[in-house]
């Protein structure tokens, strides 16, 4: 007995020495780094501590959750301690090896101490702590997060700067970078022009997304659990012309699309293909839709003469066709619509959408295809998480269909996409299900579909319209109604952005060239429309950096494309208020 005590002792002693705060900028005073964050930001006000705090906000399906990856010593007791404000604010540990804890209070006014302890399993080597709100219940604060208990086998020392960095194959929009691998370095880090655009586990990347005819410089850092290393030498590439000249569509530098309700009337009235103001460019006659929604058969039904008594003979509408194409316009079919739900399952429903899409374009000499799927068309499978890499069939099936359709046609085939903002933009926030799941698996599902498409595709333009609020990436949200929306929607477009909000997976930019901005032609024709006003005010924002109001834009970009529009039809109700507003601008 009067030897083991002392041994006790010193083993207890031996434990407390070694026990350290394991969490990383508990107190956010180094912005959100390394939290990850679905809808988190840093605030001055209110704070429990220093100069920061945390503050998410849930929205919808998502509980605003905040968590980071910490290194941990096996078979050890860690206590998780935090101070949060706010309703229903959680406090917990993931993948402790034994049992998980959380904890949490139902209101707290004032700032309100969180704690909860657990111990590590026989091999278990790295925890995720985080904290995180409640469905609808609004903003919460967290500050002074610690986890404290042994320290993990952690590294002491950030890598060494790589070497050997050096250009591979250079195309119009892309550069391939490769370099020499460093000691313990877990990951790599590239950087375009001085900011950080793509992260690597291996010793090579792809940067693409670029601009032809562009000089860009290029970095990269090594990172492990320490941290990162400095960058390395600069390396520099120029990006070539398109090799089809950046212009095979033949589309004007601005252009005004819109959607010619070719197969139906609703209450804005037949227009007749001869009838189209020359002022439009690309005209998408609307729509092909599926025989069921997993088919892939798709099939175009003119208006017919019950509903559209002015319809013209398809005679008439083929030549009308020839007439505007003979003009420079472009005229494509448009694919699936608010009825029109595809679902290419299958590898058949794959192969029967190119043959009957193919069908369509040379019974009546298109130019080429619109994608206009929404509602459940694109959704994406639970554990598809990489938009790079899709899993999912209705996603693979999609891009290998459209790229057999544009290698039939050649590089004058026009593709256009119309996607809403929930599967685009909102990517920025959630991507599928989620890492943790409980998401609506449409979230950002057209971006694994845009980006393995953006050396083809002609046009995006997202419909800027019947949707929610969107979070730009000045990480507050934004609603229909004025230019502000249109620009910050827009500019998440050109500048790219994280995806789920993490940093070392991005969607890259478009090229300006390759972007239209979607808005209702007049009150009728859907929510989210706005006056001429507000559409010279996004027109002059992001062409010229004036008139942008609040919202900070990353760039300007006077290649922007133009304007789309629902519809051909509700503009021409509306008096052609729309096109006169394009006119008005472009000239």
């Amino acid at each position: 007995m009067a030897l083991a005590v002392p041994g006790s002792a010193a083993l207890s002693s031996a434990a407390r020495a070694a026990d350290a705060d394991v969490a990383v900028n508990g107190g956010f005073e180094s912005g959100l780094s390394p939290w990850t964050c679905t809808a988190g930001t840093t605030v001055t006000s209110p704070v429990h501590s220093g100069s920061s705090a945390l503050q998410a906000t849930p929205q919808g399906s998502d509980n605003a959750q905040c968590a980071q990856t910490v290194s941990v010593k096996p078979n050890s007791q860690y206590t998780l301690a935090g101070w949060v404000r706010g309703s229903y604010v959680y406090l917990g540990a993931s993948g402790t090896g034994t049992t998980d804890v959380s904890t949490w209070t139902q209101s707290a006014p004032d700032w309100q101490k969180l704690a909860t302890t657990f111990t590590t399993g026989a091999n278990t080597t790295k925890v995720t702590i985080y904290t995180h709100g409640w469905y609808g219940t609004g903003a919460y604060y967290a500050d002074d997060v610690s986890l404290v208990g042994p320290g993990g086998d952690t590294t002491t020392q950030p890598p060494t700067v790589p070497t050997g960095l050096k250009t591979g194959t250079v195309t119009a929009t892309s550069v391939a970078l490769s370099w020499t691998p460093v000691t313990g370095a877990t990951g790599y880090a590239v950087y375009r022009d001085g900011v950080k655009v793509q992260s690597a586990s291996g010793t090579s990347a792809t940067v693409s997304g670029l601009n032809p005819s562009t000089a860009y410089a290029f970095q990269v850092t090594a990172t492990n659990d320490a941290g990162e290393s400095a960058r390395s030498a600069t390396v520099t590439a120029t990006t070539p012309a398109r090799s089809d000249g950046g212009g095979s569509t033949q589309l004007p530098a601005h252009a005004l699309v819109g959607y010619l309700h070719a197969s139906f009337a609703n209450g804005s009235g037949y227009t007749r293909m001869a009838d189209v103001p020359d002022s439009w460019d690309v005209i998408d006659l609307a729509f092909g839709e599926p025989t069921s929604v997993t088919s892939g058969d798709i099939r175009f039904n003119r208006c017919p003469v019950s509903e559209c008594p002015n319809v013209e003979s398809d005679a008439d509408f083929k030549a009308a066709i020839k007439a505007k194409q003979a003009a420079g316009k472009k005229v494509l079919i448009s694919i699936g619509g608010q009825n029109g739900q595809v679902q290419l399952t299958t590898t058949a429903a794959r192969d029967a959408f190119v043959s009957s899409v193919s069908k369509i374009i040379d019974q009546y000499g298109l130019d080429g295809l619109d994608i206009d799927f929404e509602g459940h068309s694109l959704s994406l499978n639970t554990g598809d998480t990489d938009f790079k890499n899709p899993t999912t069939p209705v996603i693979v099936n999609l891009i290998s269909a459209l790229k057999t359709l544009k290698a039939k046609y050649g590089a004058k085939f026009v593709l256009t996409m119309a996607p809403e903002t929930f599967f685009v933009q909102n990517g920025y926030q959630f991507y599928g299900s989620g890492k943790w799941g409980g998401q609506d698996p449409r979230c950002g599902a057209y971006l694994p579909v845009i980006h393995a498409l953006r050396d083809d595709l002609t046009l995006l333009h997202v419909q800027d319209y019947n949707s929610g609020p969107i979070m730009g990436l000045d990480n507050q949200y934004h609603s229909m109604g004025g230019a502000d929306f249109h620009i910050a929607m827009t500019d998440m477009l050109l500048t790219g952005f994280p995806v789920a909000g993490d940093a070392g997976n991005v969607f890259p930019p478009l090229r300006p060239d390759q972007v239209a901005i979607g808005m209702p032609a007049s009150v009728n024709a859907g929510n989210g429309y706005v006056a001429p006003a507000e559409v010279t005010k996004t027109l002059d924002c992001l062409t010229k950096k004036t008139n942008c109001g609040s919202y900070p834009t990353h760039g300007t970009w006077p290649a922007l494309r133009g304007l789309m529009t629902w519809s051909v039809n509700w503009d021409r109700f509306a008096g052609w208020e729309f096109q006169r507003t394009f006119d008005s601008y472009f000239g």
